[in-house]
């Protein structure tokens, strides 16, 4: 039964992998510095404790032979959870992930599984700066073959997890870097989210806001200013981007009449902009009253100094403008 106990989205995950590799000794974690140190953020600290080092594996420092290593295991059997200390390295892993990962079950006529998940931090906010504070999703969701989540909460992250785990297919789970101490309501249970559900995070009858990420924090905050200003807005949380529950989205579409997309990562090649041609493409066109508004970051490498980090991604306040400008658009 569950309890209405809270956990923060990091300690969701890291229950999540605790559970599956209690039930299952074909699951294992590597990455660097996941043992002792905890990993750069402290998801897999304690875990080297209750599951020794053969199954919480620290690994040199080369992402490409990380994702090398973890594809290999995954085809003869494992099921390793990857984790990357930021998703900016991803560019150094991307041959074994995009070129091997991706590719070898339908190379292999479906004979070969790839049951890997690679988990890591994404987005700004932290003062990292450039190298390190990228949100580079849409490049994954580009590939054939691979799943992309990114969770909000602390409670989809779990479930979502799971669910990947599980899963027979490579899986890129992003965890936005600032969502990793809120805290949210988490059942003790283990329990499985469908990959490619979205979850209407608020009900609303004026505009949509189909929101990833760190961004459905700063919709529903959004929404709440513009509720005192008699705007009624739903927020779609699409949770995972590949596949992506167009469905949802669609029919909140078609009963709002408005629509905004908001994410982190930079507008211009966004996925954002599938998701405007999806709604674009279908029925609810016809029911648009306004253009799609898309929101994205700025086209500039994310800012070390503070006040720039923050002006390169979309705030509270640019979202309640945005909605303004399609709700009274004319």
């Amino acid at each position: 039964m569950s309890t209405q106990r809270e956990l923060t989205y990091l300690e969701a995950v890291r229950e999540c992998m605790s559970q599956e590799m209690r039930v299952n000794e074909d699951v294992f974690i590597m990455g660097e510095d996941i043992g002792l140190y905890g990993g750069a953020f402290g998801v897999t600290r304690g875990m080297i404790e209750e599951f020794g080092n053969e199954r919480v594996r620290n690994t040199p420092i080369s992402e490409a032979a990380i994702a090398g290593a973890a594809v290999g295991a995954a085809m003869t059997g494992m099921r390793p959870i990857v984790e990357l200390q930021f998703s900016d390295f991803i560019t150094i892993a991307t041959d074994q992930i995009v070129n091997q990962a991706a590719k070898n079950r339908y190379m292999f006529g479906g004979k070969g599984k790839v049951p890997l998940v690679l988990r890591t931090p994404s987005g700004s906010g932290t003062g990292a700066a450039a190298q390190h504070s990228q949100s580079l999703e849409a490049w994954m969701a580009h590939i054939p073959g691979l799943k992309v989540i990114q969770p909000s909460t602390g409670y989809d992250a779990k479930g979502l997890l799971k669910a990947a785990i599980d899963d027979d297919n490579p899986v890129i789970f992003y965890e936005h870097k600032l969502l990793y101490r809120t805290k949210g309501y988490v059942p003790e249970e283990p329990y499985s989210l469908p990959i490619g559900k979205a979850d209407i995070k608020r009900q609303g009858t004026d505009v949509t806001i189909v929101a990833t990420a760190i961004m459905v924090h700063k919709a529903l905050q959004a929404a709440v200013e513009l509720e005192k200003e008699g705007i009624s807005v739903e927020i779609i949380d699409p949770r995972t981007l590949v596949p992506l529950d167009i469905e949802t989205i669609i029919e909140s579409v078609k009963k709002t009449g408005r629509v905004v997309v908001v994410h982190e990562a930079v507008k211009r090649g966004g996925f954002g902009g599938e998701i405007a041609s999806l709604i674009a493409e279908s029925e609810a066109f016809d029911y648009l009253d306004a253009p799609i508004k898309r929101l994205g970051g700025k086209s500039v490498p994310i800012p070390y100094n503070p006040v720039l980090e923050k002006a390169a991604i979309p705030q509270e306040r640019d979202i309640i403008q945005a909605v303004k400008e399609t709700v009274f658009r004319r």
